[in-house]
């Protein structure tokens, strides 16, 4: 038995399922140990998918992720997948392989400083040594999974991975039990309530992790609170609901701000700041925060109440306050609602992105899991795809890099392989990831991917316009036609709703991945992201 046996048992025991990364030297020993495990390495294109996988694994698991990579470019190029757990609260063990101990001080070929480049963007770095491997990688595991989860950087020197261990499998209790918001701080909170004319509640990333989020309707209906979501909370409370009011800071915010700005109280429950920070759209409306942290005080924020603790006992608290009467009207809410989808639907536009997710809506069950990249139609979806069901919407918010959405959607399908699951990426971050295709091929993942084809890098293009700036640096091309096939992975293009209907039932009956190329117009955001 070797260090590196220790460390894929002590993995297995702690639920893990796959390990993703590209292969080295260094790494070998710790892939042999693999494949003779329960937990299946997976080769990816790039580290940097490897760690958006495991981003998305720990994000819907609960289960820590798992990438791996080799020292220098590997370990940088890992970093950039890294950062989305970092930033999106997703636990994740991240694994650089690196030369012998003996070189860890010297200046090298590939050699840096794993450990100073990881610190930055992980919870926690350690660096594995003989003699403390079981140890570490317990405590890495604790880290992982305590609140807020997020990533653990473990660099292995390959002398230390293959020699003998000296220690026994072990394991760290992470204590997830947050203490409880004290009782007296809901008394607040409904006096809060009492005092407010028009108190409205928000979701976000923190809510994610409740055990029973939708506890919360039953405050909401006992108040007559309208809601509005994060991107990351989508279907965390039900969209179907009648006093759901939309999704803060995406395609018509103005809309939904406006929306806001009529409120006099805010009710922000499970709010992570780190996906909007409360000056860009609170205001000086007075705000109840309550979460698993505390929001930092800023000069300009009325933080009528904020307090962490035990979110889910919180839920029950909110439940359980006497009712309030507000001046809300359900009459108010369903205009709101119907204006939204109006202008998130502009008349006399070509084949665009709302008519691709009409079309999907239509054909894909309640429960499939859209998982989607960064960019102008990030803003799209976010308002206009409506959901009731939990972890149904994957989307990097915090990090927002490009080139999540194709290695999000196969982690996906393999963490949930009877569910449906589709990918929907800009064309920009699709050249950035296309060779992932070759995994999905590999793997026979049953996840069409569908590339919107506009020939530019939209969100961009918004922004120059509204800088009055002139059209440079976001222009791909004209789009060419379909290829029949990337990487072995069956190609077709759709042009207008008909066909895409068509493609998509399709590649949702396939036995294995596929591209559906939507050409589609640009001018659409235009109108909806920033408006």
């Amino acid at each position: 038995m070797k260090n590196v046996d220790l460390i894929v048992q002590m993995l297995e025991d702690a639920g893990v399922k796959w390990a993703f990364g590209v292969p080295s030297g260094p790494v070998l020993p710790l892939i042999e140990a693999m494949r003779n495990s329960s937990i299946q390495y997976t080769l990816t294109a790039s580290e940097t998918s490897a760690g958006f996988m495991a981003q998305a694994v720990g994000a819907l698991s609960g289960v820590p992720g798992v990438c791996v990579s080799t020292l220098g470019p590997g370990a940088t190029n890992m970093a950039t997948g890294v950062g989305a757990a970092w930033l999106d609260r997703s636990p994740v063990i991240a694994i650089t392989c690196n030369v012998d101990s003996a070189w860890l001080d010297r200046r090298i070929q590939m050699r840096i400083d794993h450990e100073a480049l990881y610190s930055p963007l992980t919870k926690a770095s350690f660096g594995l040594r003989h003699g403390k491997v079981a140890s570490q990688l317990a405590e890495a595991l604790a880290i992982a999974r305590a609140e807020p989860p997020g990533p653990v950087h473990l660099d292995l020197p390959e002398d230390v991975g293959t020699a003998t261990p000296t220690e026994s499998a072990t394991s760290v209790e992470s204590n997830h039990k947050l203490p409880p918001i004290p009782a007296s701080t809901f008394e607040q909170v409904s006096a809060a309530l009492a005092k407010a004319k028009r108190p409205l509640l928000i979701g976000g990333l923190t809510l994610t992790r409740a055990s029973q989020p939708k506890r919360l309707v039953d405050f909401i209906d006992k108040q007559g609170l309208p809601f509005i979501l994060t991107l990351h909370a989508k279907g965390f409370l039900p969209e179907s609901h009648a006093n759901y009011a939309g999704v803060l800071g995406r395609a018509r915010r103005s809309d939904v701000q406006a929306f806001v700005h009529q409120a006099d109280l805010i009710v922000a429950v499970g709010y992570d700041p780190i996906e909007i920070n409360y000056e860009e759209w609170a205001g000086d409306t007075p705000i109840v925060h309550l979460s698993t942290e505390t929001a930092e005080r800023g000069e300009a924020l009325r933080l009528e109440v904020n307090a962490a603790g035990d979110l889910n006992a919180a839920i029950e608290s909110l439940a359980a306050l006497p009712t309030q009467a507000n001046d809300w009207s359900a009459t108010e809410f369903e205009a709101h609602r119907r204006n939204l989808d109006e202008q998130l639907r502009p008349e006399g536009a070509g084949f665009s992105l709302n008519h691709v997710l009409d079309v999907m809506r239509r054909q894909i069950p309640p429960d499939a899991i859209l998982a989607y990249d960064v960019g102008a139609h990030t803003h799209q979806i976010a308002t206009q795809w409506r959901t009731d069901e939990p972890n149904t919407c994957l989307c990097t918010n915090g990090w927002s890099s490009m080139g999540y959405g194709i290695p999000a959607a196969y982690a996906a399908k393999l963490v949930n392989p009877r569910r449906t699951v589709v990918g929907v990426v800009g064309d920009g971050c699709f050249q950035m990831t296309a060779g992932e295709l070759a995994m999905g091929r590999r793997l026979n993942l049953n996840v069409p991917i569908i590339v919107l084809n506009d020939g530019w890098l939209s969100l961009l293009k918004v922004k120059q316009e509204r800088k009055g700036y002139g059209l440079s640096g976001v222009r791909l091309g004209d789009p060419p036609p379909s290829p029949p096939h990337y990487f072995g992975v069956p190609v077709r293009s759709a042009k207008n709703e008909a066909e895409l209907g068509e493609a998509l039932s399709w590649g949702l009956n396939l036995n294995g991945p596929s591209v559906i190329e939507a050409y589609v117009d640009a001018e659409i955001y235009s109108q909806t992201v920033y408006d």
